[in-house]
């Protein structure tokens, strides 16, 4: 169980990751606003509570691996690794220039701390499973560490996607935690006007997987859903986190079209201001 301390603390932290992700995306002019701000806790606690891994060691060989599918959503992904310590905070705002090492998605040549690089929607649990079936040959069932791999709702719409899942719940992968992002848009609308998905959870059950559906933005039932996995010995676990797409930013929050758009210099400075009266009412409410 999270203290009271730990989840301040986390809800400070992904506060500040939220205002690093705006102040990156108007300065790179370019980018996806909506995802990255949704899946701001769920990164905040893998990175500050759950993963087993450090950042002065970032080839540590018993670290766990996490394999980020939606590519597209990487300021998050960046924005939660320079506060833990992977690279400078300062560094966010070179996001998506010329000659950076953040590209508009992950790319590994760069950044060798991350696990893969990402793109073509899809791939990500295809790249996930193969780790997960390879560190079971290194070390054997029951020793093995833990890979995460972290999706979005709407590659669901990508049949790659399907036959991981597949060979996930064949294999009984039981050290791989997949989290969906089921914030219910992608870029051409809401993911059940594009491409109905359903019930999601009773697709992965009936594949073999151990399913969970949480708020994706309660920080005691992502750890409680994460710590539930792992003690999952005979099948691989899916998470299908909630979420609110633009999550922090009411004018953002559920609406599609910030899918793939970063906020003017104005849109930016009334989201930084409302991510900064949130803060103070995160220490407010807990003092």
């Amino acid at each position: 169980m999270l203290t009271d301390k730990q989840i301040i603390d986390l809800e400070t932290k992904a506060n500040k990751i939220r205002m690093s992700i705006i102040e990156m995306l108007v300065e790179a002019g370019s980018g996806h606003t909506a995802g990255p701000l949704g899946m701001a806790d769920i990164f905040t606690l893998l990175f500050f509570h759950t993963l087993k891994h450090d950042p002065k060691r970032p080839d540590w060989p018993e670290r766990d691996r996490l394999v980020l599918s939606n590519g597209h959503i990487c300021p998050v992904y960046y924005a939660t690794m320079a506060h833990a310590g992977y690279m400078p905070v300062s560094e966010l705002l070179t996001l998506r220039k010329f000659g950076t090492r953040l590209q508009g998605h992950p790319h590994r040549e760069y950044m060798p701390w991350l696990e893969t690089s990402s793109g073509p929607l899809g791939a990500g649990l295809s790249q996930a499973v193969g780790m997960a079936l390879a560190d079971r040959l290194d070390n054997g069932v029951g020793t093995e560490k833990t890979i995460y791999a972290l999706l979005s709702d709407g590659e669901h719409d990508e049949g790659n996607t399907w036959e991981a899942i597949l060979l996930a719940g064949k294999e009984k992968l039981r050290n791989l935690i997949a989290v969906v992002d089921r914030n219910n848009i992608q870029i051409d609308g809401f993911t059940e006007n594009v491409m109905p998905l359903g019930d999601l959870g009773a697709k992965y059950a009936t594949f073999g997987w151990h399913v969970q559906e949480i708020d994706g933005h309660n920080f005691e039932a992502i750890d409680a859903a994460i710590n539930k996995a792992k003690a999952v010995y005979e099948k691989p676990s899916v998470i299908i986190a909630r979420t609110i797409p633009g999550k922090g930013v009411k004018e953002f929050e559920r609406d599609f079209h910030w899918h793939g758009k970063p906020p003017s210099k104005e849109e930016a400075s009334m989201a930084l201001k409302e991510l900064r009266t949130l803060g103070g009412r995160i220490k407010s409410e807990h003092q």
